[in-house]
């Protein structure tokens, strides 16, 4: 039986809230929340996207799903078009990669970076110059960028619904796909996953043969700012011109007015030219006051994703990761399924506070050739857990978990509606309320649609019956509270 949405009057409107049914929140809100309807013209729909990304990732991924969902609207609809309403500003016509500058030799010897590994095997008659020591240097520095952990790649990173659509459009950039992306942007609290992502991606194109230039924002204020403002700066700009794919990670070190002012007139040229460019930081473009409006809106015109919180099946998918990881090198470390559920369900704070505690078991295990157990868990990591100070759970809180897990909307969870589907969910919900949360029977009934207590009360009585006797049904419910806990 299909689950009944909101009732609206606009067929987009309803499409909407269907995908939602189907896909879950967090998947709409990433991939539809900036979808809009145009129009409606015979037997096609017209959708418009803000990117060229989000238009071939939809067009490849959900296309069918959407035509169906018009279908059910609308029986004449056999298509679903989508254009492109905020494309990033057109390069002139005719522009191409700068003609490439014929190097030098200087005392004696060819320039170091014309044998670049990033770049492979050249001739010394290379695309980049050399026309002084302080341009050769500069042009190197830009060119090595900074160092990248091996171990930070896209296989070892952790893709849940918080970070998808961040994953998805670096993986996009990295592999240089006509027509993808030419800016992104991401951000999000620190210890999520930014850094892994960039290198993941700087990793990825070089063995592509892509040149790429991975960055610190310090890295561009403090090595090259100053520079630009030497006569190294024809050597330099030739150098940025001559890559594939630039990286810049910790953007919001990027600080006071000649650091700003340089990098705004940078990012202007660079944007010029055909390479792709992935920026990161920890707050959205709009909150970066540092760096002026004219880099903040021009940012703006590309890509912008925000990568979530991680939630328990993320952290607990990333600790798994991690440890086949380490047991690559040392093949008897083991930790047991209560322990890698521990620390999912509170060391909450970041990715990196997850790794932190998996090296602190790790070290314990290797240096005492003890196991590791619940008991030196709870006594390694009680530093980083949040048992102690358990968070205030809402029923909210309890609401958008089930629903999430169930695929239903919250409104139908808090409707009248009596489908089996819904029934059970409900129920649920309202147990878990009454178990972890101080509300009253009557006060979880005004949360639930303005239900009798008397209702409650059942709901209650009845799953408490059902996981005594049901143990998966048990399971179940124990995992939703850890989701709430999470």
């Amino acid at each position: 039986m299909q689950v009944q949405t909101l009732q609206v009057s606009d067929p987009w409107d309803r499409v909407k809230a269907e995908l939602k049914n189907e896909l879950g929140e967090d998947i709409f809100s990433n991939w539809f929340g900036r979808v809009k309807h145009e129009e409606t013209n015979g037997d096609a729909v017209r959708l418009s996207v803000p990117t060229p990304f989000l238009k071939n990732w939809i067009l490849s991924n959900y296309e069918k799903q959407l035509v169906n969902l018009w279908q059910r609207q609308h029986d004449d609809i056999s298509r679903v078009e989508l254009t492109v309403r905020g494309a990033l500003r057109p390069r002139p016509a005719g522009s191409q990669s700068p003609k490439p500058i014929k190097a030098r030799r200087i005392s004696g010897r060819a320039a170091p970076f014309a044998t670049n590994p990033q770049f492979g095997s050249v001739n010394t008659a290379a695309s980049i110059p050399c026309l002084a020591d302080t341009g050769e240097d500069a042009a190197a520095d830009f060119l090595n960028g900074a160092a990248l952990n091996p171990k930070l790649t896209f296989d070892t990173f952790a893709e849940g619904t918080s970070n998808s659509l961040a994953c998805a459009a670096v993986r996009q950039m990295a592999a240089g796909h006509d027509g993808s992306l030419g800016l992104l942007y991401i951000h999000s609290s620190t210890g999520i996953g930014k850094t892994h992502l960039l290198q993941a991606a700087a990793t990825e194109a070089r063995k592509g043969g892509r040149r790429v230039a991975y960055l610190s924002a310090e890295f561009f204020m403090y090595h090259l700012v100053p520079a630009l403002r030497t006569p190294a700066y024809p050597v330099l700009r030739q150098a940025m011109k001559s890559i594939d794919l630039l990286l810049i990670d910790d953007l919001q070190f990027l600080h006071g007015k000649q650091g700003h002012e340089e990098f705004g007139k940078t990012l202007e040229m660079l944007m010029e030219s055909p390479m792709k460019i992935i920026m990161a930081a920890d707050r959205a473009p709009d909150e970066m006051s540092t760096l002026g409006t004219t880099v903040r809106q021009r940012i703006q015109t590309g890509e912008v994703v925000t990568i979530q919180a991680t939630d328990y099946a993320l952290r607990h998918d990333i600790l798994k990761k991690r440890i086949f990881s380490a047991r690559r090198t040392h093949p008897g470390f083991t930790v047991p399924d209560e322990v890698i559920d521990y620390i999912a369900r509170y060391v909450i704070s970041s990715a990196r506070d997850l790794e932190g505690a998996l090296n602190r078991l790790f070290a314990h295990n290797q240096l005492t050739k003890q196991p590791v157990t619940m008991q030196l868990a709870e006594k390694t990591l009680h530093d980083l857990v949040r048992i102690g100070e358990p968070r205030s759970i809402k029923v909210e809180d309890i609401q958008n978990v089930v629903c999430k897990h169930f695929s239903v909307t919250k409104a139908d969870l808090l409707s009248s509606c009596r489908a089996r589907t819904l029934v059970r969910p409900r129920q649920i919900a309202m147990y878990i309320a009454k178990v972890m949360t101080g509300r009253s029977l009557p006060e979880i009934g005004r949360r639930f649609g303005n239900r009798d207590h008397t209702t409650v009360l059942h709901a209650v009585r009845k799953i408490e019956s059902m996981v005594a006797g049901d143990a998966a049904l048990a399971q179940e419910v124990e995992l939703l509270k850890r989701l709430v806990h999470a």
